[in-house]
């Protein structure tokens, strides 16, 4: 990862004040920690999620907990999911990966806009907005469905 700016003085490379100089500075390109998540699909799982992604911002926690809500809602509830959040230095972007072992269930954008009184059909809508692009990967015994942010 990068230095400690007790390290660098320790090892005599800099003064203190260079060393929390250089460290900020480098926090600032080293991207968040690779978020990586085994759990099981069900309501409770949602608010641990938001809670272990506390560290990045608010699109990337609705977008991850829209992802598993998808997952408790269409495939089924206690499915087993891995969530995980991508971000890398250099890129623009934050990725977010939900997978599933159904195979079968797919999202799919809604062409007209849920009704008014209807408790589902907006997820994928927000999705689509909040993100740069999104999709399903599709292996023989899973998938995965993904989006991107903007960082």
């Amino acid at each position: 990862m990068y230095a400690t700016p007790a390290s660098l003085v320790a090892l005599g490379n800099c003064n203190t004040a260079t060393a929390n100089a250089l460290a900020a500075a480098l926090r600032k390109t080293v991207a968040i920690t690779p978020y990586e998540l085994r759990l099981l699909a069900t309501p409770k799982a949602v608010p641990e999620l938001r809670h272990h992604l506390r560290d990045h911002d608010f699109d990337v926690r609705l977008c991850a907990t829209e992802l598993l809500t998808n997952v408790i809602n269409h495939v089924g509830e206690g499915t087993p999911v891995t969530v995980k959040v991508i971000s890398k230095p250099g890129h623009r972007h934050t990725r977010i990966e939900v997978t599933d072992p159904d195979t079968r269930t797919l999202p799919i954008l809604l062409s007209a806009p849920a009704a008014k009184d209807s408790e589902s059909g907006r997820g994928m809508a927000l999705l689509d907005a909040l993100t740069d692009r999104w999709g399903v990967d599709q292996a023989p015994d899973r998938k995965t469905v993904w989006c991107e942010l903007r960082s």
